[in-house]
């Protein structure tokens, strides 16, 4: 009788300790104090009157920044932001880390959503007018957006090098990269187009641009390829590349690479090293 009450009072126990550290187990809400990739992160949600839309931004700031107050840095605004910033503000550690690229910020412009239905209106934002699509088309409003409510607020607000601004989209974002390239080369500073999605309305990007042919400082655009992109997005990607490359002028210093063994959705942070690490040989 003993023995079976002794067994008893044993089960009731390790059944509370069951209990006990299965209540440490339960997963809470994420505390990205705890996510040492994503460095000293912050978020706003920003109205913009010009898009008539919200946007989610994330702003990482380098190591050492609430400290060296007199510094300044390189700002590389990231396009898709939803999904690339934690990918590439991840990434930015490893290489500046390795003293690959230099202490930078990098602001991620997200959408909240990953369907057009949702509220990610990436395919509007990002593109040049198409005829095959008519909700595309929407790339100046958003460029607008940028140079007027996106950027000044970022340049007020943190110490920002408004010589060293950067852009960098992949796919349609890397469609935008190149219209912003084309139409107004002078707001970024540097230009990272990874597999630029041009597959709707190739003819746009083909446009020299006369106006915008001269620049007192050039900027600096580096567009990459992955060599194992579909076909539907490579060949567009390598037209483009061909024809501005074989002008005398161009209203940027370019440089083209093909990313061998990548695709279009393994490229980002491919595009990313070497379009960093291009431009600050460049400087």
């Amino acid at each position: 009788m003993m023995d079976d009450q002794r067994f008893a009072t044993k089960l009731t126990a390790l059944l509370i300790a069951a209990v006990f550290v299965a209540e440490l187990a339960v997963a809470s809400d994420l505390d990205g104090r705890f996510l040492q990739g994503l460095g000293d992160s912050h978020y706003l949600r920003m109205e913009s009157e010009t898009v008539g839309r919200d946007y989610h931004v994330f702003v990482m700031l380098p190591d050492g920044y609430q400290e060296h107050l007199a510094q300044t840095y390189p700002t590389v605004y990231v396009l898709d932001g939803g999904a690339l910033f934690p990918l590439l503000v991840s990434y930015y550690q490893y290489l500046n880390f390795g003293e690959e690229i230099p202490d930078s910020i990098i602001v991620g412009i997200s959408y909240g959503a990953d369907s057009y239905e949702d509220g990610n209106y990436r395919s509007t934002d990002y593109t040049a007018e198409s005829d095959e699509r008519e909700y595309w088309g929407g790339a100046s409003k958003f460029q607008d957006f940028l140079r007027n409510e996106m950027i000044p607020y970022v340049e007020s607000n943190y110490r920002s090098r408004r010589d060293r601004r950067i852009i960098f989209g992949q796919s349609l974002g890397g469609q935008f990269v190149l219209f912003t390239a084309l139409t107004k080369p002078d707001l970024f500073w540097g230009h990272i187009a990874s597999n630029p999605a041009l597959h709707r309305n190739l003819s746009f990007f083909l446009q020299d641009f006369e106006s915008n042919m001269s620049s007192p400082v050039p900027s600096k655009l580096f567009v990459a390829s992955g060599s194992e992109d579909n076909p539907e997005f490579r060949v567009p990607a390598l037209a483009w590349i061909e024809h501005w490359s074989s002008k005398e002028v161009v209203p940027w210093e370019l440089e083209t690479m093909t990313l061998e063994g990548h695709s279009h959705m393994s490229a980002p942070p491919a595009s990313f090293r070497q379009g960093m690490r291009w431009l600050f040989s460049r400087q």
